[in-house]
């Protein structure tokens, strides 16, 4: 029979009453002749309030100890579900990670998996006809056997990974929202559902600022060719023939999207923060001086914008960090002053990164000199500009963003039918 995983988010299993409904979102499946897996999520807010208490329990905590208390929400509602599955007649089993076992590196609360065998799982669907209810979001360190946890999101990577694992058809995310849209549609009325989306796609859409998709769980998707279907878990399971397709996004390979549009998405985030260091030494090393301490730190840049020198001696340099870490940031950059050799350090947290993404880029000339043509029009000074085959990203004022979201994505006709 045809292999399905379903996952399920927090605000999907937040009490028994939506639990029961993922239990006939199961059956539904099953019905329809599938080998189920279902990964959930904890119950929503119950890891928040794990995470108060390890907080509360010791400031600097041991981050063993964290995985070990925040992966019990996971495990509760596995277990929750499996009950109301066997009390519908469903033969139904539930998982930790660490007995599948997926396993992960020793990278405590932000671990990344290094292999997961689904074998068991197959030889059940074979042999029982069993429906394996997953704990996402956790695994385990072989070597320390250890539990440890993937980070926030990381159930979504959790059930992309057990779809590669025992090779299903797709792997169906249930989330609050139908699907991938355009853009967010609080911001723009007229965005629009993607019926299909390309890995590429989604991949910088999830990582510019779009909250649908966990960034590691797409590029898993697409190292091993996953199909990964968006949909919603509030449509009653009743309404939904198995045998067609129902609203949401799938999210593929490229060579399943027939016609392919030159923008596919307008992203945005506020959560950005730049850092301009003036008069830096303009020598070899010194850029190296500056972004070594900080790949150290763990801090993530992303924008990076370099003044040409024009007297050969000084120049000017600009880069873009989350804005939780713009004091960090700071703080590394002047205690390495020796050694970079600047003037001052300039900084500004009011700030948004605006970004179109689209696989027609590729073919199509001039999609961003639209862009700054039509902000231009609107008044809106771009402060840097970074691009890549399939996207653009502008930094502008954080008080222009939803005027600027809008404008670009009228500009690539994504609110037309």
């Amino acid at each position: 029979m045809p292999r399905l995983v379903m996952k399920f988010g927090g605000t999907s299993v937040a009490d028994l009453d939506r639990i029961r409904n993922v239990a006939r979102h199961v059956k539904r499946e099953v019905d329809a002749g599938y080998d189920v897996a279902v990964v959930v999520s904890a119950m929503s807010g119950v890891t928040n309030q794990l995470v108060a208490w390890c907080r509360d329990a010791a400031v600097l905590h041991d981050a063993r100890e964290y995985d070990a208390v925040v992966a019990t929400g996971e495990e509760v509602t596995a277990g929750l579900l499996a009950i109301v599955l066997q009390g519908m007649g469903i033969n139904a089993r539930s998982w930790q990670g660490w007995q599948l076992p997926l396993l992960t590196d020793n990278a405590h609360a932000s671990a990344r998996i290094a292999g997961i065998n689904g074998d068991e799982l197959i030889r059940r669907f074979k042999e029982h006809n069993q429906v394996a209810v997953i704990a996402g979001f956790q695994g385990l360190h072989k070597d320390t056997n250890r539990i440890t946890t993937l980070g926030r999101g990381g159930s979504d990577t959790s059930a992309v990974a057990v779809a590669a694992a025992i090779g299903a058809e797709r792997c169906d995310i249930y989330t609050d929202v139908d699907g991938v849209y355009t853009t967010d549609p609080r911001v723009v009325p007229k965005a629009r559902r993607l019926d299909k989306v390309a890995f590429e796609e989604m991949l910088e859409m999830a990582s510019l600022g779009a909250k649908v998709m966990q960034v590691r769980s797409i590029e898993l998707g697409m190292v091993h060719n996953v199909r990964i279907f968006v949909r919603s878990s509030f449509v009653k399971p009743e309404d939904i023939d198995p045998k067609q397709t129902p609203p949401g996004t799938l999210i593929c390979d490229e060579s399943e999207i027939m016609e392919q549009q030159v923008v596919t998405g307008i992203a945005f985030s506020k959560d950005e923060a730049q850092i301009s260091i003036r008069a830096v030494q303009d020598k070899p090393g010194v850029a190296a001086a500056i972004f070594g301490p900080l790949s150290e730190g763990n801090i993530n840049v992303d924008m990076i914008v370099q003044n040409v020198s024009g007297d050969g001696k000084t120049t000017d340099l600009t880069f873009t960090v989350p804005s939780a870490d713009f004091d960090r940031a700071k703080a590394t950059i002047e205690k390495a002053k020796g050694e970079i050799g600047y003037a001052r350090i300039d900084g500004a947290q009011d700030v948004a990164k605006i970004s179109a993404i689209g696989i027609g880029m590729r073919s199509h000339a001039g999609v961003a000199a639209e862009a700054f043509k039509a902000l231009a029009e609107k008044n809106i000074n771009i402060r840097a500009i970074t691009t890549s085959e399939i996207k653009f990203s502008v930094l502008i004022d954080a008080a222009y963003t939803e005027l600027a979201v809008r404008t670009l994505h009228s500009l690539y006709g994504l609110d037309k039918a």
